[in-house]
């Protein structure tokens, strides 16, 4: 197995943990369970949570096939298509996560610092799609790809955030709101991390960054608007 195809499989069970949930809770908003502790804010303001679900089901699992170079090549016309339905897809996960930090009640072991995390980096998540499709328009594709890997890492944060929460749930409980809140921090950082380590390495293959800003052929993502 190629790293590319190894990186696409690493990511489609990433995005698993956060698809796998979002369907469970679609389960529940749809099939009339009773209100708990854990999902009486989504039923009784379900339309944030489904909006949210369905676009990080959709950024998740279609934005990891386009970390892969051969199906760039081949199928770009497929490639701009899919990158049509992940620039308002990221656009939504990130401005109904925000909402829903915003103005969900707090979940037990969430606080106003985690709030404010949530509302950090899904403004990032934003800013860096607007950067995307800034770049596109001035046919800075290398630019447009680096912004648009951020916003696919910070998109992400929430199944690295289930396996880093893990430890700490053991070790502090699932309520723990110091652990649960630097933890979920951490895991978007560590995102952010590696998508800095796949832009750098990157940038080495490239003969010349500055010129392949403005060639098509370069773009590394491919994610177009």
């Amino acid at each position: 197995m190629s790293k590319s195809w190894l990186a696409l499989t690493v990511l489609i069970l990433l995005s698993l943990i956060p698809v796998l949930a979002g369907a469970a809770r679609l389960g529940e908003l749809t099939g009339g369970a009773a209100p708990t502790v854990h999902n009486a804010r989504f039923l009784d303001s379900p339309i944030p949570v489904v909006i949210h679900i369905i676009s990080v089901t959709v950024f998740s699992l279609l934005g990891a096939f386009q970390f892969v170079p051969a199906r760039r090549r081949r199928t770009n016309r497929w490639h701009r298509a899919a990158g049509r339905v992940l620039i308002p897809t990221g656009l939504l996960t990130a401005l109904s996560g925000m909402w829903m930090a915003a103005f969900y009640p707090h979940p037990l072991g969430d606080g106003g610092v985690l709030e404010a995390l949530r509302l950090l980096f899904g403004s990032a998540m934003v800013a860096s799609i607007l950067l995307g499709i800034r770049g596109i328009m001035r046919r800075r594709f290398v630019a447009h790809g680096d912004w648009m890997t951020r916003a696919y890492a910070i998109g992400m944060g929430a199944g690295t955030q289930a396996i880093v929460l893990i430890p700490g749930s053991i070790i502090f409980g699932s309520t723990h709101e110091l652990s649960r809140t630097v933890l979920m921090g951490a895991a978007w950082v560590i995102n952010l991390a590696v998508a800095e380590m796949v832009i750098r390495r990157r940038a080495r293959r490239l003969p010349d960054r500055s010129a392949g800003t403005h060639t098509h052929s370069t773009n590394p993502t491919g994610i177009t608007a």
